[in-house]
């Protein structure tokens, strides 16, 4: 079990609907780390930026991307994470991939299609929630919208780490910035959301905002706004237990169930 967990947080451009070029940059960017890295985070749909147009970028779980995702987990013996277009059984889905330098990989699909966007008339709705074990930590990988539902990720499971990768644009930045510190504070986790930045085709603005959040909603990191960016944070398993031995509030939940 890893009792500090090193996360390199990627605040990054896309080019648009062009996976082999955000391959090329993001190999660039991974390669650079330094080797105390466990877990990098990439953008939502980072290998085409948020389109409606899936068919243009889709892959498959056979595909490029994910071959490629392994072989560079495998040569910097890091997990890898952040969302894609994947086709499957005649179905589009914003997928969330969990690389984990062995090769294995888990996968979360976006629950709550973005209805705004229309998202939700292109792309399949995930229905399961998924929480990662990975070197004696507990993760639950979510998606954009998904951080406006704070049901959806009650830490129920007693995860140790919340992670949210999106592309939300500057027009509601104000939003991403309250609810990822609300979603540590009220799930007594670390909490890390990593956002794009740059203009993408529909003249959406992103300025990144990507940040880490401690269980008490103390930031972490010193990641610049409309910047291309890259910081590790460490994440201390140890705070994680004194903070809820002290603040029993996990306890204190309501039971229910979802549907």
């Amino acid at each position: 079990m890893a009792e500090v967990l090193n996360i390199a947080l990627i605040q990054s451009e896309l080019a648009w609907e062009n996976p082999a070029q955000n391959r090329r940059d993001f190999t660039k960017k991974i390669e650079g780390l330094s080797d105390n890295v466990d877990l990098v985070v990439l953008p939502e749909m980072f290998t085409s930026g948020f389109t409606m147009n899936p068919a243009r970028v889709a892959e498959t779980m056979l595909g490029d991307t994910i071959l490629w995702l392994k072989t560079l987990a495998s040569k910097k013996q890091v997990a890898i994470t952040g969302s894609l277009v994947i086709t499957e059984d005649g179905n589009f889905y914003n997928r969330m991939v969990f690389v984990h330098p062995n090769g294995t990989i888990e996968h979360y699909d976006k629950r709550h299609t973005f209805t705004l966007a229309g998202e939700d008339k292109v792309y399949t709705a995930g229905s399961k929630k998924l929480i990662v074990k990975f070197k004696g930590w507990n993760i639950c990988p979510l998606i954009c919208y998904d951080l406006r539902f704070p049901v959806w990720s009650r830490n129920a499971e007693h995860y140790d780490l919340l992670i949210y990768v999106a592309n939300w644009p500057t027009s509601r930045i104000t939003a991403w910035d309250t609810l990822l510190r609300a979603r540590a504070i009220e799930n007594m986790t670390y909490c890390v959301g990593v956002n794009r930045v740059g203009t993408d085709a529909n003249n959406n603005d992103y300025s990144g905002h990507s940040v880490a959040y401690d269980v008490l909603g103390n930031r972490l990191d010193q990641i610049p706004e409309n910047e291309v960016a890259i910081e590790v944070v460490a994440l201390h398993k140890k705070d994680i237990a004194t903070h809820r031995s002290k603040l029993s509030f996990l306890s204190d939940q309501d039971q229910f169930s979802i549907t």
